[in-house]
């Protein structure tokens, strides 16, 4: 498997809903690192260590704590505070020298098997291949009876099917 293969990683967040004015949503830390350190070094685990960083809120923060970093090759590009997703993977285009690269978000963490992906992506010969999650309902769900108004069942706070 071919090792050079980037990974575009978005760092454009404000985390807001997190309270966090003073540091963009990627330098949250989760032990004594930030959980965009714990993202690469997960790639990295698998081998890949060319990272792409579009760059956002707070850019400066980012750069500082990662210039110190020396295991990874890490290229830092301002994609504006305003991007959307799309727009960010587009002005990093010219940086993306192979066919095939991850892209993810830079405050999602998974403990998904990065080979048996990229495996499974060449395997589906797909232009693209998505992850996603199927997430906890912060609620019961209760079923109704339509005729009577009565509870059919309750499931507490189940995976949801979407």
């Amino acid at each position: 498997m071919d090792r050079n293969i980037p990974v575009v990683i978005l760092c454009g967040g404000k985390g807001t809903r997190m309270g966090m004015v003073d540091l963009p949503k990627p330098m949250f830390k989760i032990g004594k690192r930030p959980i965009l350190w714990h993202i690469m070094s997960i790639y990295a685990y698998y081998g890949f260590k060319n990272f792409i960083l579009a760059l956002g809120y707070k850019k400066e923060v980012i750069k500082k704590y990662f210039k110190q970093v020396k295991r990874w090759n890490i290229k830092f590009v301002d994609t504006g505070q305003e991007s959307n997703t799309g727009d960010r993977i587009k002005q990093v285009e010219n940086l993306i020298k192979s066919e095939t690269f991850f892209a993810t978000y830079g405050d999602c963490l998974s403990d998904l098997n990065i080979n048996q992906l990229l495996k499974f992506h060449y395997q589906h010969k797909k232009l693209a291949t998505l992850t996603s999650v199927r997430p906890v309902s912060p609620f019961g769900i209760l079923g109704i009876d339509a005729h009577t108004s009565g509870v059919t069942y309750f499931q507490e706070k189940p995976q949801l099917d979407h």
